[in-house]
């Protein structure tokens, strides 16, 4: 497989969970500003919507979404860690978290990287995202992970989602539980080994 990804973008998170299931990959980088992949090849001709992640399979398909990527890839691992198994309320619970993120965070963060947005709306924006991790904050524990104890796919897409917010106007240093779960997150060998292959790590 081959999952062609951007340095810190969301693409992260489907990066950590193929060193997490220690699946066989490659990467290609997406220069996201030219739209060129790193052999130069027009991204748009391997991915028409332009974003990544993508990963392109074994037999010549192409998959996109994210959370739909990282699912994929833990099933095939037959991980049922990183995603519970098939009719399980845990699985459900995992679902649950990644449409949040997804939904409420991910989109939420969107916007502020855009240059042409209003000063006045990107402050109301901020100050709505940072009412979303307040409410994400009081349903964590001091321990484990977003569902329990056990890592999934929906803690490496928060935890990617979630590192954006140093580039902005977002200050959540004062969330303790958050701050606990993102260290936990980032101690893994796997997170530290993506975010080193992905030039995050000074």
């Amino acid at each position: 497989m081959k999952l062609y990804f951007s340095p810190g973008a969301c693409s992260l998170a489907p990066h950590i969970i193929l060193r997490e299931s220690a699946s066989a990959f490659t990467l290609e980088q997406v220069d996201i500003a030219t739209h060129l992949t790193g052999e130069g090849r027009d991204y748009f001709q391997i991915n028409p919507k332009g974003q990544v992640p993508a990963l392109l399979l074994e037999d010549g398909n192409l998959l996109s979404e994210g959370p739909v990527i990282a699912q994929y890839i833990a099933e095939r691992a037959v991980n049922h860690t990183l995603m519970p198994v098939a009719g399980s309320l845990a699985r459900y619970r995992v679902l649950e978290w990644q449409n949040y993120i997804t939904a409420e965070l991910h989109k939420s963060f969107s916007p502020l990287f855009n240059p042409e947005f209003e000063p006045a709306a990107k402050s109301l924006h901020t100050q709505l995202l940072r009412k979303k991790y307040t409410w994400l904050e009081s349903q964590l524990n001091d321990s484990g992970y977003l569902t329990g104890a056990d890592f999934t796919v929906a803690d490496a897409y928060l935890f990617a989602v979630t590192g954006w917010a140093k580039y902005l106007n977002l200050d959540l240093s004062d969330l303790p539980k958050l701050q606990g779960l993102l260290a936990r997150v980032a101690a893994r060998p796997a997170v530290y080994q993506a975010m080193q292959a992905e030039g995050l790590l000074k």
